[in-house]
């Protein structure tokens, strides 16, 4: 007698691996899936979001290097670019792929985010500002009615 004779009894004599080969392709699915969602997908969104950023550099901009060097755009070209560095105003020329962050667009969306909370704040002080000039009309109108009926 072998192992698996003996094992056949306390597991009610089944097999659940052979039997069903649909409930594991649906596994493999799932987790393919996951882990399309989870890692795949972000991952293009960031590239997708890297190369518009390359490509929409202008001469003047502010930009950083992968290898952390930062500088002003000078010369824009196809496959590269000239950068200026220092108060010596040194010159490199880089490829395109090398640019890590465009801190003019950074600075410009950070501008534009406190301008819309300054906005935002400003709509919420002139509500808090109405909401009690509302409160404070409504306390005379019914003080004057109050003193009108007591008449």
């Amino acid at each position: 007698m072998d192992f698996y004779t003996l094992l056949a009894p306390a597991t009610g004599g089944t097999s659940t691996a052979g039997k069903n080969p649909t409930s594991m392709i649906l596994l493999m699915a799932g987790m393919f899936a996951v882990m399309y969602f989870v890692m795949i997908r972000p991952q293009k969104k960031k590239q997708k979001e890297e190369q518009t950023m390359r490509e929409n550099l202008q001469v003047g901009d502010e930009i950083t290097t992968i290898g952390g060097i930062m500088g002003r755009v000078v010369t824009i070209k196809e496959d590269s670019l000239i950068i200026e560095t220092g108060a010596d105003r040194n010159k490199l020329k880089i490829t395109r792929w090398a640019i890590s962050t465009n801190n003019t667009n950074a600075e410009k969306a950070e501008a534009e985010r406190a301008a819309a909370k300054e906005a935002q704040e400003a709509e919420r002080l002139a509500r808090m500002k109405e909401s009690q000039e509302n409160s404070k009309s409504r306390r005379k109108k019914s003080k004057k009615n109050k003193d009108e009926t007591d008449e």
